[in-house]
């Protein structure tokens, strides 16, 4: 059953005019071995025409938080309290149909896997067009003359030839092209990209993040971009959220995370990118331990049994004392570590290893 929850015990920044608003978000589902808390209690705003990176491990809780966006859950085994607005519309609650009704004509995702996002039985073309005379009540020459357009848009060559064959044809970087046509066609307010250039070669990557920003300026579209490596968006996102164990940790403009990154999460993410500066002798920093379990969530801090610097706090507040989302030189962490411990560990041990 779905219900409102009370306000967030995080600050978050003010909806104000923001397009998409989620307060207090809490996404829970029934198991046979117990309750996964998948999201807790998160909070955050998105901007008409922005980029917000979403940040963090596998399993912290990104695309949940989108799946639940677009109302992609089962309702009988899911629990989801808090508020998700979207163009000041209140999505939680909100029925089948009405969802429905959005999903694809306001909102729109670019799932991981282009292969198994495609169906294998229909032309890329129809499964374009096939969105397109759902909500615009198109014909079929009308939705096929859209899916060519679309093709176009995206960069695939010989669209007019293309647009008939099946996704086995396409290449990698050409299916997720044809992803982003098919999630584009009705012209979304709102689109997700869910690691929408993993298992690409980095040519084809850059030239996905390109295609994205390009069109994202000719539409005006908001983008949430979901990832789990920081260097990906870097170039992309306006602000990055860095989820871990469904909360979000640190929060603030791109070139504050990068430039000034405010928790040890944050620094293990940021520390584990390799560098093309770097020697190959010299070994990757990966962030030690495994995430916790979303069946039992450590007490307190939930990244305190993988942190390095739980030491430096006094008593053992990090381990029963859950940190708020608090400002900290400039932009919101949940951590412990006092402001100026934090940014002299950034500037003394961590940036050095950024290059």
């Amino acid at each position: 059953m779905t219900t409102l929850a009370k306000p967030a015990a995080d600050p978050a920044p003010s909806a104000g005019d923001a397009f998409l608003s989620v307060r207090d978000l809490e996404v829970r589902f029934a198991t046979d071995d117990g309750v996964v808390q998948a999201v807790n209690g998160l909070s955050f705003d998105l901007e008409r025409g922005k980029t917000l990176g979403i940040v963090g491990e596998s399993g912290s809780g990104k695309s949940v938080t989108n799946l639940t966006i677009l109302g992609l859950h089962n309702p009988r085994s899911t629990t989801v309290t808090g508020s998700i607005t979207l163009d000041g519309q209140e999505l939680i609650g909100a029925s089948d149909r009405e969802l429905a009704r959005l999903r694809g004509s306001k909102m729109a995702m670019i799932f991981q896997d282009s292969l198994a996002s495609l169906s294998p039985y229909y032309t890329v073309g129809r499964q374009i067009a096939e969105p397109y005379m759902k909500h615009k009540g198109a014909s079929k020459k009308e939705a096929r003359d859209r899916a060519v357009e679309m093709l176009t848009r995206v960069g695939i060559p010989q669209p007019k030839t293309r647009v008939d064959d099946y996704p086995h044809q396409f290449s990698g970087g050409m299916r997720q092209r044809a992803n982003i046509a098919m999630a584009l066609v009705n012209d979304p307010e709102l689109l997700i990209a869910d690691e929408p250039t993993t298992a690409l070669d980095v040519t084809v990557q850059a030239q996905i993040l390109d295609l994205l920003k390009d069109l994202q300026q000719e539409t005006g579209t908001s983008i949430i971009f979901i990832t789990h490596d920081l260097g990906v968006i870097a170039n992309v996102a306006d602000d990055v959220l860095v989820m871990y164990a469904g909360r979000c940790v640190e929060q603030g403009t791109m070139r504050e995370i990068l430039k000034s990154s405010q928790h040890p999460y944050g620094w293990g993410l940021l520390s584990s990118i390799p560098h093309l500066s770097s020697s190959v002798d010299v070994p990757l920093s990966p962030i030690p331990g495994t995430p916790p379990s979303l069946l039992n969530l450590p007490t307190g801090c939930p990244f305190h049994p993988r942190c390095a610097f739980t030491e430096q706090v006094p008593g053992d507040a990090c381990a029963t004392e859950r940190p708020p989302l608090a400002l900290a030189n400039g932009h919101l962490s949940a951590c412990h570590l006092t402001p100026e411990q934090k940014q002299s560990i950034f500037v003394e041990q961590i940036q050095p290893r950024l290059g």
